[in-house]
């Protein structure tokens, strides 16, 4: 293993107990710097993006799987060390680590290719520590190399909310040249517009912020306003975790047209009729986090686009104010954490 450069300790946020956002379930405290294991590498976090999945662990919309876990999923970070079977890696390069953490690699869902739906897998920020700190271990065989030349907070929200986006975009199905619609306009879905755009897609963006709709429209979007989009579509992201949403997405399909829920989490849904919501073959589908498959190609593609990114810059110190910001709609792109 390469020698750690320096111990002592390092400052991490954590959710102390999840709660609603305004009554401060985050922390930030001291701990001892990690030690790497057999595949792993110690990362001193570049930045990281603030997911809406943080935003979920923190307030306690998805259960916790360890105490005092550290959000953060999206890390960008120079290697400090490295474990004897991370091979591949040197002191020095950059990386990125995101939310799929690791897999068992045996199930039938590995070795078909799905590594996604492993019953074993495990997630950056939920299961491991994430990258709301100072450092953070990552396995080295879940870790992507990032196009060179990209500052550290645009590359930051590719490794989920693009990735995830690319995945969600994938599952739409959507056809050459055809018409997508893209209900919720945040960190995710500013990144997929783009891409669905590049590849020829006409793209209707519903969101009730005046700031994203312009946004939306700065990006590509053929439309962008608070309401149904002004024709019918060949398939629909439903990026905000809304669940009444998912009715008029489906209203909006044209016959055959595919509706992929991109969230880890949805409100309640209401009933849906069958003949209005799913008859001419109309298919909702959700997306399952990623597979590194997903990753490496959507940073391929991703490299020779260059998608904009609208990054908010928030020093590592105020964690717990951009999520706040987050809850309360006040981030219009993507909330990155860089180092005091």
């Amino acid at each position: 293993m390469t020698a750690l450069p320096s111990s002592g300790t390092t400052y991490a946020w954590v959710v102390e107990h999840p709660a609603p956002i305004a009554s401060g379930p985050l922390r930030r405290v001291e701990r001892e710097i990690p030690e790497p294991g057999p595949y792993d590498l110690l990362l001193g976090v570049r930045a990281c993006g603030v997911c809406r999945t943080d935003l979920h662990l923190a307030e306690g919309d998805l259960p916790p799987r360890r105490p005092r876990c550290t959000p953060g999923h999206e890390i960008v970070g120079d290697v400090l060390a490295a474990g004897p079977s991370a091979d591949g890696y040197a002191p020095g390069d950059r990386v990125g680590a995101a939310w799929l953490a690791g897999t068992c690699g045996r199930c039938r869902w590995c070795r078909a290719g799905r590594e996604n739906l492993c019953p074993a897998s495990r997630y950056t920020g939920w299961d491991v520590h994430g990258g709301f700190a100072g450092h953070a271990v990552v396995d080295a065989r879940y870790v992507y190399r990032l196009p060179e030349g990209l500052p550290d907070e645009d590359a930051a929200p590719l490794l989920c909310a693009g990735i995830i986006g690319y995945r969600a975009l994938e599952r739409a199905e959507l056809p050459p040249g055809g018409r997508l619609g893209v209900y919720g306009f945040g960190a995710s879905a500013h990144l997929t517009a783009q891409l669905a755009v590049a590849r020829g897609a006409e793209v209707h963006v519903v969101t009730r912020s005046a700031e994203a709709q312009q946004l939306a429209l700065e990006l590509g979007a053929a439309s962008a306003g608070p309401d149904s989009p002004p024709r019918l579509l060949d398939s629909a992201i439903l990026f905000a975790p809304v669940g009444t949403l998912v009715p008029k997405a489906l209203e909006a399909l044209d016959r055959g047209g595919t509706l992929a829920i991109a969230g880890i989490h949805l409100t309640e849904t209401p009933p849906l009729d069958y003949e209005r919501h799913l008859f001419q073959e109309r298919t909702v589908r959700s997306v399952a986090a990623n597979t590194r498959a997903d990753g490496r190609a959507f940073l391929a593609e991703a490299a020779r686009l260059r998608p904009t990114v609208r990054a908010v810059r928030y020093s590592m110190r105020h964690a717990d104010r951009a999520l706040a910001d987050l809850a309360s709609g006040g981030v219009t792109g993507v909330a990155v954490l860089v180092p005091p």
